[in-house]
């Protein structure tokens, strides 16, 4: 479980000041799918940032798995990513020089897991993105989409129990998009993991259980699936 505490969020100082988010509570269920929705400047991704550890909030707490985030030192804080979440976003991210092995290995040798665990993990990382076939071909001979499924499998190598998505399909065309989503849903039915995407796609969003709709860093709706779509539960 996410739990957001009263979070506010501020950049700059005096007259530069600007606040990206005030006074924001939210939990977020184990296992659960929430789209985090708004316009450009709203907030979204800064929201995702703080709620995963990638920045710290100016007010308020953040806990997950009875951790609060938001009061761990750096160090620790690392350590806690690095085992319990994993991270997409637009941009790959990947290392260009280095093989489909290599790195999906990067985040086994961050958290330190011992040698002799780290094949199986990067080959059932590399295989649940089918790319079993590419593990020795460097990243710069991907295309697009197959960089994105590398970096899934690098977010999913570690087996997280949360994953923060941030526009995951903004570079893709809509059928790649469509097959990199159908793989992360597909990760949260089949291992339980706690999908958390940062989207403005409103046909992404629908899938999700939750949408967190945000203006101006403040939320102004939160909608379940069943009342976006006039399901019943």
């Amino acid at each position: 479980m996410i739990e957001v505490l009263q979070v506010s969020k501020t950049f700059g100082k005096k007259q530069s000041e600007f606040t990206a988010l005030t006074n924001i509570n939210l939990t977020v269920k184990d296992g659960e799918t929430v789209a985090i929705i708004g316009k450009s400047g709203s907030g979204k991704s800064t929201l995702m940032h703080v709620m995963s550890g990638l920045d710290r909030p100016t007010e308020g707490a953040i806990k997950a798995h009875d951790k609060t985030l938001s009061t761990m030192k750096a160090k620790e804080l690392d350590k806690f990513r690095a085992n319990e979440m994993g991270f997409i976003f637009q941009s790959f991210f990947v290392e260009p020089r280095q093989t489909c092995y290599q790195n999906v290995m990067l985040p086994l040798e961050i958290a330190r897991v011992p040698r002799r665990k780290r094949r199986k993990l990067v080959e059932d990382a590399l295989a649940a993105v089918e790319l079993t076939d590419k593990s020795d071909q460097v990243a710069a001979n991907l295309s697009g989409g197959q960089k994105q499924r590398l970096a899934i499998a690098r977010s999913i190598v570690n087996k997280p129990k949360l994953l923060f998505a941030d526009e995951p399909t903004g570079n893709l065309d809509s059928v790649t998009g469509n097959h990199i989503m159908e793989l992360l849903f597909g990760l949260n039915r089949q291992l339980g993991v706690t999908l958390v995407i940062v989207t403005h796609d409103s046909d992404i969003a629908a899938r999700c259980e939750r949408q967190v709709r945000i203006v101006d860093g403040k939320i102004v709706a939160v909608d379940t699936k069943a009342t976006v779509t006039g399901e019943d539960k």
